[in-house]
């Protein structure tokens, strides 16, 4: 999980410092990877080595909401939804953390590395090749 701390001035042009949470699960890898037509983990890299400004834009985009979500009070839970994810997508933080990952490339690399390890991406592709040497 990423606690992402994000500097932003709101509608009300008040500057806020809040702290932003992200996690893809094992399970959420998996179905990409399962999902996605040669795998998810060739598509990052075919992206990032092919330096695709539109794919990288679509790519972040994509992580950021469907990583981010709300830690319940007691830890246990981490609670992700449409409308979590559009309610984040409405407050300049969502831009500002969206314009910090597409114009740094060590701000990208490490934002996709948090929320998605590369162990966990290379699990997911294990299994989707262990999955479809079965049928």
């Amino acid at each position: 999980m990423l606690k992402k701390t994000i500097t932003y001035t709101d509608y009300d042009n008040v500057k806020r410092t809040e702290d932003f949470y992200f996690n893809l699960t094992m399970a959420e890898l998996q179905e990409k990877e399962l999902t996605t037509p040669g795998g998810y983990a060739a598509l990052l890299r075919k992206i990032v080595d092919e330096k695709n400004v539109p794919e990288i834009y679509k790519l972040f985009k994509s992580v950021i909401l469907d990583s981010y979500g709300i830690k319940s009070a007691d830890g246990r839970r981490f609670i992700k939804s449409a409308e979590i994810s559009k309610e984040f997508t409405e407050t300049p933080a969502y831009g500002a953390l969206l314009e910090e990952l597409t114009r740094n490339d060590n701000a990208g690399a490490e934002f996709i590395n948090a929320v998605m390890p590369s162990d966990l991406v290379e699990k997911a592709a294990a299994l989707t090749s262990h999955t479809h040497n079965r049928k």
